[in-house]
């Protein structure tokens, strides 16, 4: 008789690491190799950068690659599959809802936060250096308007070459609309929309064996070109966003996760990977498909999974909406020190409010937090020097507030789940343990 197969956890030997493993891995060589890479003369590291950057850039144009189409067969097949109409509707609209109350906390905590450590207290700020800003300082967030009707594409080809993930979504859905209402005639589209999401998550899976070094290398160039010092520069500013976002993260998320009754330690083991990705590569695209691949895994409908993470993409970034209400009020304490400017709790909330409108509208936008901060500080009469400082440290920031934006949507696509009483809780459950692997 042939003995037993022990489970995948069990048969594993020592040196065979899990991707998330692999990926913190990665991360640490990244940096230890950033931090040589800083201290070689101009020409060696203008010469290392070059080719380790290509690295980083072969796997972010790999993940680019499959988002168009995996958005877009998701989309269609979920919400085609279900037939329903109605539900799309009631699904939208309690997605919106939930991303507006979660971001408007974002704004709350991070509001609480810099006025409890005023990271900006003592800071002079150098006249002139607002130049670095470059290009940045010339853009505009979108308009409400200009919001709606960008999120309508002129051609779905267009938005998928540019990655516009809100009109490759609007498109699906009216499109999943029209597999419906065609009826019998809809049906082979439906599948082949299923067959080109199963195979889009076997593109994932072979792309995520490269993660690591795509990882490290994305690690390598930031810490290379900026040095170790950079976590030192700013220093009070970045612990206060990181803490700020810890403390959102326990608070808020965890509020949800209670009030969802979201099973705990197999949701952390579904984002982890996802996390990892955004943290290390500063790059919510290069997350988003282990994040839909875990969330069905974890029990969200695919429909769901395929509308709200990606309307999420505009409409639920917690962490960007957190770093505005630090970073804003961080220049004005600056601009306090440097020139007298005081600015009061009232006009901090106001400026809360405009940031609450306007995050929505940056979709398109390079940039688009620095886009954002330097709209507000115009607006506002507060020195553009101080987005030019914090451009400093953005690459640590950014790193930050893009990993919590993908926590916050995978979050999201579980509480509209268990909202439309759709959510596969002991599927859920089982997700990272043996039971999965033999199911």
């Amino acid at each position: 008789m042939a003995a037993p197969a022990l489970p995948a956890a069990a048969s594993r030997r020592w040196y065979q690491l899990t991707l998330t493993q692999q990926i913190m891995l990665g991360l640490v060589l990244g940096i230890l190799l950033g931090w040589w890479m800083s201290g070689l003369p101009a020409g060696p590291r203008a010469d290392w950068d070059r080719w380790v950057a290509l690295l980083r850039d072969i796997f972010l144009h790999l993940i680019k690659a499959m988002i168009a189409p995996l958005v877009f067969a998701s989309v269609v097949q979920g919400i085609a599959g279900t037939g329903d109409l109605r539900q799309v509707g009631r699904m939208g609209a309690k997605a919106l809802l939930y991303f507006e109350i979660v971001t408007t906390c974002a704004l709350g905590v991070g509001l609480l936060l810099v006025n409890l450590v005023r990271p900006g207290a003592g800071v002079h700020l150098v006249a002139g250096s607002a130049g670095a800003l470059g290009a940045a300082a010339q853009a505009r967030p979108l308009t409400l308007v200009e919001t709606i009707l960008h999120t309508f594409p002129t051609s779905v080809i267009d938005g998928m070459a540019r990655g516009d993930v809100l009109q490759i979504v609007v498109f699906a859905v009216f499109f999943a609309l029209a597999v419906i209402a065609a009826g019998p005639a809809g049906k082979p589209v439906l599948h082949w929309c299923d067959s080109l999401t199963q195979v889009m998550f076997k593109f994932a899976g072979i792309i995520m064996r490269f993660a690591p070094f795509g990882v490290g290398a994305a690690m390598a160039v930031t810490v290379g070109h900026q040095g170790l010092d950079v976590l030192l520069g700013l220093g009070k500013l970045v612990l206060t966003l990181y803490g700020a976002l810890v403390v959102f993260i326990v608070f808020v998320f965890g509020t949800v996760l209670w009030i969802a009754k979201v099973p705990l330690r197999p949701f952390l083991r579904a984002v982890r990977e996802p996390f990892t990705l955004a943290f290390a590569t500063a790059n919510s695209e290069a997350a988003l498909p282990k994040a839909f691949e875990n969330m069905e895994r974890f029990g969200v409908p695919r429909g769901t999974v395929g509308f709200v993470l990606p309307a999420g993409y505009t409409f639920n970034l917690d962490g960007s909406t957190l770093h505005l209400a630090v970073a804003s009020v961080f220049v004005a304490q600056a601009a306090e020190t440097s020139s007298g400017i005081h600015f009061g709790l009232g006009q901090q909330i106001t400026m809360m409010i405009t940031l609450m409108i306007t995050s929505k509208g940056v979709a398109a936008v390079p940039r688009a937090s620095l886009v954002i901060l330097i709209a507000a500080l115009q607006s506002f009469g507060l020195p553009l020097e101080g987005a030019a400082m914090i451009l400093g440290v953005d690459a640590l920031l950014d790193m930050a507030r893009t990993s919590v934006n993908v926590l916050g949507n995978c979050l999201a696509s579980v509480v509209v789940s268990r909202w439309e009483n759709n959510f596969d809780e002991a599927k859920a459950r089982r997700f990272g343990t043996p039971d999965e692997v033999r199911t």
